[in-house]
């Protein structure tokens, strides 16, 4: 089998083609685009599907938002974890007293109690103080969830690549089945211009009469027309491209596809059986249960104490002229144990427990339908590329019959054997055949990533 490479420039600027009775059909030139910078693709300004998904995968914005996500959700958890580490700040008041606090003195001599004034006027007392927590049910949930809302943000992300890899490689196929299309159509147009030319011709020589050369011309401006329909098609496609890609609009680049490679791609191992837990989403969903069972594991513990210790150094000053407030000062200082116990909490505790177990229940359930989901969208999948396959090797025995069929018809048809109406069919069936079989490949090639994608089996580089 000879190899074949293909290059393909796009978008089209300016497309130009004179088709005439006796000149025939030119060629469709395409304007050439500023080559990509050099960090785009090493391959001078082609790149492959390999590379597309590969550049994806690196500029992709949905996937450097997931990415920002997983940093995000490492500093949610050291946030939330930072209660374990001790707490120290720095506090203080001053205060001026417009009347000194009353004070009742019992007179041990006369056996009364005596008011008297007590204290000074000014005060002023920085305080530095520091906590440490020993027991928190809280921050104990937070140390053991804290792995699982990084994997559950992992996953999201590997989720997005995934997605990135199937629709940059879907996308792909359809830009190469519109080029594809075009080279078809061009080849048809040249030929039926040729048609043209021939019958005008015999229809001037009397060979054919009229209506031979009306319908080779109404066939020539019907297959023009499909021509400029795919042609204009290319740039939102590309456009398409571009964006699942995360290619800036601005700037251009080629594709370049290997036809061999694509026909050993097609292939896959349709024996292999369904595994639920490679998917992505099943992974996430086991991640969720995770993290919903350390939830009811704490509110369960939620009734346990919450235990600290702290330490107070305050450094009073005191005087009753401001001026002289801080010419003397007073320290002291005190350590502690504090405890806190929740003993009613007017069945909060109880019915968030209640909640969390029911919410356990909704992801179960919520594994039921996901199975069945994924079941589903497997065998569709399977059965669609099945029948594709099997579309594929009946299209290209078609296009081999109708292109000899088209050869003989024509050739009868310049003995006078046949009328053109002849050729108007063979020519039919061979573009008919050729657009089913370009249809049939890259349908096939669109499936197997539907296929691989219910199955799992797209890896994603960590």
């Amino acid at each position: 089998m000879l190899k074949i490479t293909a290059v393909v420039k796009f978008p089209i600027v300016f497309i130009s083609f004179i088709i005439s009775w006796f000149t025939g059909f030119s060629q469709i030139e395409g304007a050439a685009q500023t080559a990509p910078k050099a960090n785009v693709a090493d391959s001078g300004g082609s790149l492959t599907l390999d590379q597309c998904v590969a550049y994806a995968l690196k500029n992709q914005p949905a996937l450097h938002q997931s990415l920002i996500g997983t940093d995000i959700t490492r500093a949610t958890n050291a946030i939330n974890l930072a209660g374990w580490l001790p707490q120290v700040g720095v506090s203080g008041n001053l205060t001026h007293y417009l009347s000194l606090p009353t004070a009742f003195v019992k007179n041990s001599s006369t056996n009364s109690t005596v008011q008297q004034k007590t204290g000074v006027i000014n005060t002023a007392v920085p305080v530095l103080s520091a906590t440490q927590t020993i027991f928190n049910p809280s921050l104990i949930y937070a140390y053991k969830a804290a792995p699982l809302y990084v994997q559950q943000s992992e996953q999201i992300t590997d989720s997005v690549k995934i997605n990135i890899v199937a629709g940059v490689s879907k996308t792909f196929y359809g830009l190469l089945l519109t080029l594809e299309q075009i080279n078809v159509l061009k080849e048809d147009t040249a030929r039926l211009a040729k048609n043209v030319q021939d019958t005008y011709h015999q229809y001037v020589s009397g060979i054919v009469d009229e209506t031979d050369y009306n319908e080779a011309q109404i066939t020539l401006n019907n297959s023009k027309t499909q021509l400029k329909t795919a042609i204009e098609n290319i740039s939102p496609q590309y456009a398409a491209l571009k964006q699942v890609m995360g290619f800036p609009p601005e700037q251009q680049f080629n594709v370049s596809f290997d036809t061999l490679q694509m026909m050993k791609d097609i292939a896959f191992d349709t024996t292999q059986q369904l595994q639920y837990p490679r998917r992505i989403e099943f992974q996430q969903l086991q991640t969720s249960k995770k993290i919903q069972d350390q939830m009811i594991g704490y509110y369960r513990k939620a009734w346990l104490p919450t235990v600290g210790a702290f330490f107070d150094y305050d450094y009073e000053f005191q005087n009753n002229s401001f001026g002289s407030l801080f010419s003397n000062a007073y320290p002291y200082s005190y350590v502690g144990l504090s405890v806190n116990l929740p003993l009613f909490t007017g069945f909060a505790r109880t019915q968030s427990l209640h909640r969390a177990h029911l919410q356990g229940q909704l992801l179960d359930w919520s594994e039921v339908n996901l199975k069945s989901q994924i079941y589903s969208e497997y065998t569709s999948a399977l059965a669609s590329y099945k029948s594709n396959l099997y579309d594929l090797d009946s299209q290209h025995q078609n296009v081999a019959l109708a292109r000899r069929t088209y050869d003989i018809v024509f050739l009868q048809y310049q003995q006078g054997v046949v009328a053109y109406l002849n050729v108007i069919t063979a020519e039919s069936n061979l573009i008919t055949s050729e657009i089913g079989y370009l249809n049939a490949l890259f349908q096939l090639l669109s499936s197997k990533i539907d296929l691989e994608k219910s199955m799992g089996v797209i890896t994603v580089n960590k």
